[in-house]
C-alpha cells in the first residue's frame, strides 16, 4: 500500500511539474527578457510588457508547444488509466498500458525540451534557461521512472 501511494505521489508530481514547465514563463531569463513556449515578457522603462514570439522558426516552435502540451495530456491520461487498472486489471498482471502512456509522455517532453536545446537561443549570449526548463527536463526524468516501474510493477495477487 506504502508503495501504490508512492506511485501515485511521483505521478501527480510529474503532472505539476509538466503544467509548470509548461504554462511558466522561464524557458529562457535574463535582466530585461523572460520567454516561454507561447510568448516573450520584455522589461521597458521598469514594466514588464508581453510580446509574441518573434524571429522564432514556427514549426520548431509549434513542434515544442505541441510535444510539451502532449507530455502534460499523456501524463494525466496514464494516471486515470493507472487507477482504472487498479480495479480492473486480473491480479498477477503487468501494467502495461499505462506504462506504454507514460513512456510517450516521456518522449514528449523529450523531444521537446531537445528542440528548444538545439534551435533556440543558440547564438544569444546574454541569458541563459530558466525554471521552466529545468522543470521540464526533471519532468523527464520522472516519467521515464514511471514509465519503467508500471512495465515492471504487477498487481498483487492476495
Amino acid at each position: 500500500m506504502l508503495m501504490l501511494g508512492g506511485i501515485v505521489l511521483l505521478h501527480i508530481t510529474t503532472i505539476i511539474l509538466l503544467l509548470v514547465a509548461t504554462i511558466d514563463n522561464a524557458w529562457w531569463i535574463s535582466d530585461a527578457v523572460s520567454t516561454d513556449l507561447w510568448g516573450r515578457w520584455e522589461m521597458t522603462n521598469k514594466v514588464w510588457h508581453y510580446t509574441n514570439l518573434k524571429n522564432y522558426p514556427e514549426e520548431f516552435l509549434q513542434t515544442v508547444q505541441a510535444t510539451s502540451v502532449l507530455a502534460c495530456i499523456f501524463a494525466i491520461l496514464a494516471l486515470f488509466v493507472f487507477v482504472a487498472q487498479l480495479f480492473t486489471l486480473p491480479k498477477g498482471q503487468r501494467f502495461t498500458f499505462t506504462g506504454i502512456l507514460q513512456a510517450i509522455s516521456s518522449l514528449c517532453i523529450m523531444i521537446a525540451a531537445s528542440i528548444y536545446t538545439a534551435e533556440f537561443h543558440t547564438k544569444e549570449t546574454e541569458g541563459g534557461y530558466g525554471h521552466s526548463y529545468v522543470l521540464a527536463w526533471i519532468s523527464f526524468v520522472f516519467t521515464v521512472l514511471l514509465a519503467i516501474t508500471y512495465f515492471v510493477l504487477r498487481k498483487k495477487s492476495e
